[in-house]
């Protein structure tokens, strides 16, 4: 008679004590102190969160696209597929777009996992065609006349108080029922949970497809899909339409179940055989103090941009 190891059984089924959702408020919050910004942000954080059920079937909604892919602008530097953080092609207000046809927004304005993400594919965060191909199904009913871009801002007050009334606006005038968010860097989590909040108090059903869990569980949503992914990957995995339909289909499936405010969803899908890429984003023990260094300056110069940006508003 022969009898199982049970440290072989342990190895094949117990993960890494690591291999756990990036803490990207904690990540963040050290970077910016071993930058020599010694006043840490404090994230969004609420006790209530609003909860709106699903008025009708999806079959008979309309659903928006909430996004903050920035559109492409000629002139504003390199903004294709492995581009540095490029602050000039930020974007400071609520925008617009036809959901009929097609568009190269992009997200080299945001602090997204570069090492880790190739940027080549639209679709893992920003999944208009996917939603075509979910009206042409009969999966949801139609998609709003137009997707909503809203900025990435620092300022909670500036997105409560002016960019979540316009977003509400447009979605009011296009008659939406239902919208998906897919933010991308940290503070794009942020910005889209403080949209989803708002929304959904005044009557539209949300569901946020996010890489960042912690910030978007400590800010205190509705509806969230978790994909544990490096960001910038919200919608699915890089040339993977398999992986794209997947995933916008559990958003949708939790839009439709959701039993109550601050409901999690975690997609099954990983994103490689190892969890190393966790390790990596803004991680202080990764990075020597000359690389600190330059990437301080870089940090400067570009709110430095931002600034003379916004003064032109």
């Amino acid at each position: 008679m022969t009898t199982s190891n049970p440290q072989s059984n342990a190895s094949c089924l117990f993960a890494a004590d690591d291999d756990v959702p990036v803490p990207y408020m904690r990540r963040t919050r050290d970077w910016y102190q071993a930058l020599g910004y010694d006043n840490p942000y404090r994230w969004a954080h609420f006790i209530e969160t609003p909860f709106q059920a699903l008025g009708k079937p999806l079959s008979q909604s309309t659903v928006a696209l909430i996004t903050t892919a920035a559109p492409y602008q000629p002139g504003k530097g390199n903004q294709g597929p492995g581009a540095p953080y490029n602050a000039s092609a930020k974007f400071y207000e609520v925008y617009t777009g036809d959901t009929a046809r097609d568009h190269d927004v992009r997200i080299s304005h945001v602090a997204i996992d570069r090492r880790h993400t190739s940027m080549e594919d639209s679709g893992t965060w920003f999944p208009l065609p996917a939603l075509r191909a979910c009206v042409q199904s009969a999966r949801i009913g139609r998609l709003a006349a137009r997707f909503y871009g809203a900025p990435t801002n620092r300022s909670q007050r500036h997105t409560l108080e002016v960019d979540c009334p316009q977003i509400f606006n447009d979605c009011q005038q296009d008659k939406v029922d239902a919208a998906i968010l897919v933010p991308n860097c940290p503070v794009c989590h942020q910005t889209l949970g403080l949209v989803a909040r708002y929304l959904e108090a005044r009557g539209i059903s949300t569901v946020i497809m996010a890489c960042a869990k912690d910030i978007i569980e400590h800010c205190g949503v509705p509806r969230m899909l978790f994909s544990d992914f490096p960001l910038g990957n919200a919608a699915g995995k890089p040339h993977n339409p398999e992986s794209q339909a997947a995933t916008l289909e559990l958003a949708l499936q939790l839009l439709e179940s959701a039993p109550g405010a601050r409901t999690t969803m975690q997609s099954p899908l990983r994103w490689s055989d190892s969890h190393a890429w966790k390790l990596d984003y803004c991680n202080v023990d990764h990075v020597s103090p000359d690389e600190l260094a330059r990437l301080r300056t870089e940090s400067d110069k570009a709110k430095e941009i931002a600034k003379a940006l916004r003064k032109q508003l």
